[in-house]
């Protein structure tokens, strides 16, 4: 019987927290979403790399089309321009005398043929075939079996091609006005434009050919807009016949491959352009794009983690900072809150937690507020000691003139007496302006005046910027009161009242050369006990920290034969702590935290 209890216990020991079994399912969801949306992506980004491989694919092949169509319609017009020029055609009929022939070349012919291959951007041959044997030949044997180098114009007189089946190819009418591959076109991979010449005297009899050979490369511009090495194959084929003209790339395919097919027509022409893209260079980045999302998703997967644990930490923190509250509230800190911004089971807790909490602190908070009134009237009535001790002085001095027959100065004592009562009873208020306090010592020193006539002085050095700060009253007189009764020694003595603000505290000093204090004596004085004039002190001392704090009040220093100084240190405060306190007081029930 005794061992169950402890089994038990262990086994709540062992217990898996409820928010951690959560994290079970919750990981195991994280993991499903994160291999789904891992496929999705890959599938989605291989898809749209083979849209945009594609794309660029058929821009490109169109950018070659128009390319090709703009280069065989210029070599057109070059055909077109000597086709319609009628002095070249007529200096190519002209017989006769060989000087004029040449002059007619070299002002007609050679010109005519020379400006188009300037204007032209690809290097050309331009070649003219004419049927006018007495036409001189500029023609050099062999030159057009070789690949072309540079813009060249070629004459070739009948006598050289008439024979041959390249005058035959040309005088076929399916020839005349084509692009076909003829002579060593194919060898050398060029492709050529032919056209026949008119005489324009009857516009019928043929006076020659004109031919113009392009490279295909050039043609072409060597198909840069495409990746060649990696696998895509190019080619350019008569579209009537199905024939290859001209291929380049393929050289990474292999059997397996099924290749896309792109195919683009060049308008005006019985030419297309072929492409055959790989599988391979679509799918080219699939193995970095695996690695990526599967990096991606490993750290998805482990934020998401890390979050779960976050949250289930979270969730334990909920429970265990209500108990933590509970027990602060149990050691007497009712201050303490619980903020929940959920609106389930912990957040009905902390609501009703918070409830009974403000009831407790509401209560507590009555209890605060009138301890304020309590202390507010130990203030009062310390204030009100002040005035009977100093008037019973004052009377006392009254009597002692009166019995030496002081009539004068009786009137005069009696009159100044008042006028200290006016001020400092300042319409019931207990808070007053500095400036006003020194006039209270000043009206003090006038009746002391009376009494001792000049046998002594008095030096106020006081900044002119804290006269319109506000303390309570009466916190000067009593120490000037204490001079004349305990410091005086000899025949004189001389005072001094001073006041500076520091930061944000006003200190004033009242200074004595009179005989001063032993250590004892200064202790006794400031505890008010056993001392004459020792009630005044703690008086204003006690009155200052009830009204202000215990960081506020007097010090004073003494030497023996050499003299006293009082220090009091307030705050340097504009407006009347009086208004502040029964703004506090008006706040009852509104909250420790407004006090």
């Amino acid at each position: 019987m005794k061992r169950k209890p402890m089994i038990n216990r262990l086994k709540i020991r062992a217990t898996i927290p409820y928010s951690y079994k959560m994290m079970v399912p919750y990981l195991l969801l994280v993991l499903l979403t994160d291999l789904l949306i891992g496929f999705y992506s890959y599938s989605s980004l291989i898809q749209s790399r083979t849209e945009m491989a594609e794309t660029n694919l058929r821009t490109g092949i169109q950018q070659t089309s128009s390319l090709i169509e703009f280069q065989m319609a210029e070599i057109q017009r070059i055909s077109a321009s000597l086709f319609e020029n009628r002095s070249f055609n007529e200096s190519l009929e002209k017989r006769g005398n060989p000087l004029d022939i040449f002059h007619s070349m070299l002002d007609q012919i050679i010109p005519a043929m020379v400006s188009p291959l300037r204007q032209f951007a690809n290097n050309i041959y331009l070649i003219v075939y004419p049927l006018n044997p007495t036409i001189m030949q500029i023609y050099g044997k062999g030159i057009l079996q070789k690949p072309i180098q540079s813009s060249e114009y070629f004459i070739v007189p009948p006598d050289i091609f008439k024979n041959t089946d390249l005058y035959a190819s040309l005088a076929s009418n399916n020839m005349v006005g084509r692009w076909v591959q003829i002579d060593a076109d194919k060898e050398l991979e060029n492709l050529s434009y032919v056209h026949h010449l008119i005489s324009y005297q009857d516009y019928q009899t043929v006076i020659g050919y004109v031919r113009i050979v392009i490279p295909l490369d050039d043609l072409l511009n060597n198909f840069d807009a495409f990746p060649l090495e990696e696998g895509i194959s190019l080619s350019l084929i008569e579209e009537s016949s199905g024939s290859v003209i001209y291929q380049r790339g393929g050289a990474n395919q292999n059997d397996r491959d099924k290749p896309i097919v792109l195919k683009e027509s060049v308008p005006s022409t019985d030419y297309a352009i072929k492409v055959l893209v790989p599988e391979d260079y679509l799918t080219k980045d699939s193995r970095k794009l695996q690695i990526s999302i599967a990096t991606v998703c490993a750290i998805s997967f482990l934020i998401m983690t890390l979050i779960g644990l976050f949250v289930a930490r979270l969730s334990g923190r909920k429970m265990r900072h209500i108990v933590k509250q509970v027990r602060s509230f149990q050691e007497g800190n009712f201050g303490k809150r619980i903020h929940f911004a959920s609106n389930d089971e912990f957040g009905h807790i902390a609501e009703a937690f918070n409830a009974m909490a403000a009831n407790i602190q509401s209560l507590i908070e009555g209890v605060y507020v009138e301890g304020l009134r309590k202390k507010q009237a130990e203030l009062e009535a310390l204030q009100a000691q002040i005035n009977p001790h100093f008037l019973y002085n004052t009377l006392s001095s009254i009597i002692s003139l009166v019995n030496m027959g002081e009539i004068q100065k009786v009137t005069a004592m009696v009159r100044q007496l008042s006028q200290f009562y006016r001020l400092s009873l300042n319409e019931g208020q207990v808070d007053i302006n500095l400036e006003k306090e020194v006039e209270q010592v000043k009206a003090y020193i006038d009746i002391q005046r009376t009494k001792y006539e000049d046998a002594f002085t008095v030096y106020y050095d006081i900044e002119p910027a804290i006269l319109s700060c506000t303390v309570i009253k009466l916190i000067l007189q009593p120490f000037v009161e204490n001079i004349f009764k305990h410091a005086w020694f000899g025949d004189s003595i001389s005072i001094i009242i001073k006041g500076r603000k520091i930061g944000d505290h006003i200190e004033l000093k009242v200074i004595d050369n009179g005989i001063g204090m032993r250590r004892e004596t200064l202790q006794a004085l400031v505890s008010g006990q056993q001392h004459p004039g020792g009630c005044g002190v703690k008086n204003v001392d006690e009155r200052i920290k009830l009204r202000y704090g215990k960081d506020y009040g007097v010090s004073i220093t003494s030497i023996v034969g050499v003299g006293t100084t009082a220090c009091i240190l307030l705050p340097a405060e504009t407006v009347p702590q009086a208004n502040q306190m029964r703004k506090i007081q008006s706040t009852e029930g509104a909250g420790v935290h407004e006090l």
